[in-house]
C-alpha cells in the first residue's frame, strides 16, 4: 500500500502537470513530431531544431507502485544534433519513493535518414529529499527505419538505480514502431536490466494531424518472481 501522503502528492503534481499541458494545448504549436515520451526505448533522433517539447506521463504498477515524469527539452538551430533538457520524477515504491530532479542530454551522430540512425543518451537524477544521486543512465541509441511506416530501434547502456540490490546494471531494448492507420501508431517493444528484470510493454501513440501533441496509452509486464504489470498515460506538447 500507498501512505496516503504519497498519494495525495501525486496527485498533487498530475493535477500541475495536466493544467500545465492544458495551457500549452490551447496557446502554443508546431508542426513536428517524434519519438521517445512514455516509451521504456528511445529512438536515434532529436527535437526538431528550433523546437521545444514537454514529455508528461504516469506509470502505475500493479499492486501499487509507480511514477509521475515531466520533461521538458529542447534543440537549438544552432547546434541541432544535440538535445538538451532536464527531467522531474516524482517515485513512490520501496526503492525510491521520493521526488527526483537531474539533467537530460540527448545526441545525434547519424540521421536515421542515412538509412541507420545513431545517438546517445545521457540523464540523472538527484534524490531531493537525500541530496544523492537516485537514477542515472548512458544509452546508445540505434534506429532503423524500414520504410515510411515501420521503424525499428534499439538501445544498450548502463543503467544506475539507488536502492535496488543490483544497484548497476546493463540495460537493452528493442523496439518496433508502425504507423497503423492515419493518425495512430502502434508500439511493441521488449526490454531488459541484468542482472535485474526483463519485460515488455505494447502501446498506442495518437498523433492528431501529425502535428504538436502526442497522446499514449500503453501496458506492460516484467518477467520476474513478482511479475508486475504496469500501465502508463502519457501527452507531449512541442512549442
Amino acid at each position: 500500500m500507498i501512505p496516503a501522503r504519497h498519494h495525495n502528492i501525486g496527485a498533487l503534481l498530475l493535477a500541475l502537470v495536466l493544467v500545465l499541458v492544458l495551457v500549452l494545448v490551447l496557446v502554443l504549436g508546431a508542426d513536428a513530431w517524434a519519438a521517445g515520451g512514455a516509451h521504456i526505448v528511445d529512438d536515434s533522433e532529436v527535437e526538431t531544431p528550433g523546437t521545444c517539447h514537454i514529455e508528461t506521463w504516469v506509470t502505475r504498477f500493479v499492486p501499487g507502485d509507480g511514477y509521475l515524469n515531466v520533461g521538458p527539452a529542447c534543440t537549438s538551430e544552432r547546434m541541432p544534433r544535440i538535445q538538451m533538457g532536464a527531467t522531474i520524477q516524482h517515485y513512490w515504491d520501496e526503492d525510491i519513493n521520493a521526488p527526483l530532479l537531474g539533467p537530460t542530454f540527448k545526441v545525434n551522430f547519424i540521421p536515421e535518414a542515412t538509412g541507420v540512425g545513431l545517438g546517445l543518451n545521457l540523464n540523472a537524477g538527484m534524490n531531493l529529499r537525500t541530496g544523492t544521486v537516485g537514477i542515472a543512465s548512458l544509452t546508445t541509441l540505434v534506429s532503423i527505419p524500414l520504410n515510411d511506416k515501420v521503424k525499428i530501434n534499439v538501445n544498450g547502456g548502463w543503467n544506475y538505480l539507488a536502492g535496488d540490490d543490483n544497484q548497476n546494471a546493463a540495460f537493452y531494448g528493442i523496439q518496433v514502431e508502425s504507423r497503423v492507420a492515419g493518425d495512430l501508431s502502434l508500439m511493441l517493444e521488449f526490454f531488459g536490466r541484468q542482472p535485474g528484470i526483463t519485460g515488455a510493454q505494447i502501446g498506442l501513440r495518437y498523433t492528431p494531424n501529425d502535428g504538436w501533441v502526442d497522446f499514449d496509452i500503453l501496458a506492460g509486464n516484467s518477467f520476474d518472481a513478482t511479475s508486475p504489470k504496469f500501465f502508463t498515460g502519457g501527452v507531449t506538447v512541442r512549442f
